[in-house]
């Protein structure tokens, strides 16, 4: 039997498109060459972009497995089982959807499965590192939803568990929802749980971040606890960029009504192929490693910033994230984040709880996946506390930071 594969994409961008070709080689130079310390970020490996860039992509698939709005799908219908097959198995859940096209369409597809316009919902604030489908005024939630707010202790930055539990109390919300964009620290789910039950409130996970590490036994799992836990398939998991969704087998049709056809139209089939590949690596032995590496960079960067006078949020993490304020440095977070980007170190600002000002907010899963450890991570933090502070100047940082990647590239030849 002879098997046609499809021809190799760089040849045929150079050929038939260089305008473009030339702009995917300039990204690949940006990714090799620049340190990617954004925490939603990491390297997929080259089997899930050789499922991305697969003949899946062509076909149309509304509905689900054995159930399409469109012929020709018995060949995507064992790649989606396959997908789920393995979701479940990696994340001990009596069912998945792998169709949400983002973390952000699938929460929008728990709330539509467990909730109706106006009810209340109990989340993290913003200013504390929800994220803006958690309440945001100029997102979903926030016009459909009567989103209450939870925050953090203003001393430990730790979530106030007797603010929810008070809220929760007061508000009696439909639903409480956990999860945070810049939470460094491990969640309570089973609090949340035993909150959710006393008010008679579904519990929703937003574990788009640390979904990765539950996968590699890094952090505990919210599948026990929640009612839906919502996740995206990029970040520390290290797939394509999508979402997904866990649930039990009693939530299970709600759920996928609401992913197709009440948010959805057709599955992106080349995605779901690619996520598949992605559960697969993640229930390796060499992804468990991974996962605890990841930690353990971000606990030595994390401190290693604190000794150069940055203030670490929470005073470190359990995770891949760290927020931290520059400003005993002498800059604010959005200077802070111009310097670093001309020096090439690539992160984020975000929101510091109970403060006016914005900080940094970085991840190690991208550095990890090239190779970089713990020695690495502490030149990671010195240089970035130089480029703050103006001590190191950009082109010298540059050079520095060329210099590092180099010996990690993130796709050897």
């Amino acid at each position: 039997m002879s098997v046609t594969h499809a021809p190799h994409t760089a040849d045929v961008l150079t050929r038939q498109d260089p305008e473009l070709a030339e702009i995917l080689l300039g990204e690949l130079h940006r990714q090799s060459s620049t340190l990617q310390l954004i925490a939603a970020e990491n390297f997929c490996s080259p089997a899930v972009l050789a499922a991305l860039g697969s003949p899946l992509a062509n076909k149309y698939a509304e509905g689900y497995p054995g159930a399409r709005h469109h012929g020709g799908c018995e060949i995507v219908d064992v790649a989606e089982r396959l997908a789920v097959e393995r979701a479940q198995s990696l994340f001990g859940a009596e069912h998945a959807n792998v169709q949400s096209h983002s973390g952000s369409s699938a929460v929008l597809a728990a709330y539509a499965a467990l909730l109706r316009p106006g009810d209340t919902v109990l989340a993290l604030g913003l200013p504390y590192g929800g994220h803006l489908t958690h309440g945001s005024p100029a997102n979903f939630s926030g016009r459909w939803f009567d989103f209450v707010p939870y925050g953090v202790d203003a001393e430990t930055g730790l979530i106030d568990h007797d603010q929810v539990r008070a809220l929760a109390r007061t508000h009696r919300p439909k639903a409480i929802v956990c999860g945070s964009i810049a939470y460094p620290r491990h969640i309570d789910y089973a609090f949340f749980r035993e909150v959710a039950d006393e008010v008679g409130a579904y519990l929703i996970a937003d574990a788009a971040h640390p979904i990765g590490l539950v996968a590699g036994g890094a952090a505990p799992s919210p599948v026990p606890y929640a009612d839906v836990v919502c996740a995206t398939t990029h970040k520390v998991l290290r797939g394509p960029r999508g979402g997904m969704i866990l649930c039990g087998a009693e939530l299970a049709e709600r759920v996928d009504r609401a992913v197709f056809p009440f948010t959805q139209g057709g599955a992106q089939m080349h995605t779901i192929a690619a996520k598949a590949v992605a559960f697969g690596e993640a229930a390796t032995p060499a992804f468990t490693d991974y996962a605890h590496q990841v930690v353990a960079n971000a606990r030595v960067l994390a401190a290693t910033l604190a000794d150069e006078g940055l203030v670490v949020t929470t005073g470190g993490t359990d995770t891949h994230l760290v927020t931290a304020d520059p400003a005993p440095l002498g800059a604010d977070g959005r200077t802070a984040r111009g310097r670093l980007a001309a020096a090439g170190m690539v992160l984020d600002c975000c929101a510091l709880p109970h403060a006016d000002s914005r900080g940094l907010r970085l991840g190690t899963a991208a550095v990890t996946t090239q190779g970089m450890a713990e020695k690495e991570m502490m030149r990671i933090a010195a240089l970035l506390a130089g480029v703050v502070r103006g001590e190191v100047e950009s082109v010298g940082a540059r050079e520095e930071v060329r210099d590092l990647v180099g010996g990690f590239p993130p796709y050897p030849a």
